[in-house]
């Protein structure tokens, strides 16, 4: 389970709704206790792919260490990658699930002609073929 605070959360949705149509991608920093994950910090992060963004995000593998780094300074751990999919559902695609990592959860939030419609949160497996739902609370 993950749960995401609400400075956090409403981050990543204005984040989400400033970039609509295109896609945008943040890191999420917070807590482990178990199978709970708690959500502290949001932290935007610079859509690097350089076709569409409306249909696609990338991450630069520095700005994602820059993200771990700034977790370990504040004694944090990075939770996970957040990303928005514009005007369509809140699911893990082909793209998403062969770019993830096993070890991080996956929010994908769904906008709407540029407004929050919904959100999921994806657990890829080891081998990356395929991503469970885990459940997301915000």
């Amino acid at each position: 389970m993950i749960r995401i605070e609400p400075e956090p959360w409403a981050a990543m949705v204005t984040h989400a709704r400033e970039t609509y149509p295109n896609e945008c991608c943040g890191a999420m920093l917070g807590s482990t206790d178990g199978e709970q994950k708690m959500v502290r910090v949001s932290m935007r992060l610079e859509n690097a792919f350089e076709g569409a963004q409306a249909a696609r995000y990338e991450l630069r593998p520095e700005d994602l260490l820059a993200a771990d780094k700034a977790a370990r300074e504040h004694r944090m751990d990075l939770i996970g990658i957040y990303h928005s999919h514009p005007d369509c559902d809140a699911y893990f695609s082909s793209t998403d699930l062969q770019n993830s990592c096993p070890w991080y959860s996956f929010v994908v939030l769904s906008i709407q002609k540029g407004e929050f419609h919904h959100a999921n949160s994806w657990l890829p497996n080891v081998d990356q073929t395929e991503a469970a739902k885990e459940e997301l609370s915000y």
